[in-house]
């Protein structure tokens, strides 16, 4: 799946019931999500599975938020594509 399908998938599912909440109340949730993964990280052991699911919640609430705010995550990632935004080396030289 690509970035872009991903992100159609998650509008596909949520759009409609995070439109209606709204970006401010939506990024709070994003954060909540950003806060449980950095708990898994911090956990010893660790694991993958939980870690997994983690990120898979942030990054479902990130794309959300770009959805809601008109943002193609796709095209946000290609600013990356020759390497640092900044200095353009690989890696970062900057």
């Amino acid at each position: 799946m690509t970035i872009q399908e991903f992100q159609k998938q998650i509008e596909a599912i949520y759009y409609e019931r995070d439109s209606e909440r709204g970006v401010p109340l939506t990024f709070t949730w994003f954060v909540e999500e950003v806060g449980e993964l950095a708990k898994e990280i911090r956990k010893e052991p660790q694991d993958m599975e939980r870690l997994r699911e983690e990120f898979a919640d942030v990054f479902a609430w990130l794309s959300t938020l770009a959805s809601l705010l008109g943002i193609s995550l796709e095209d946000a990632a290609s600013i990356y594509e020759k390497g640092c935004p900044k200095c353009s080396s690989t890696p970062c030289t900057c």
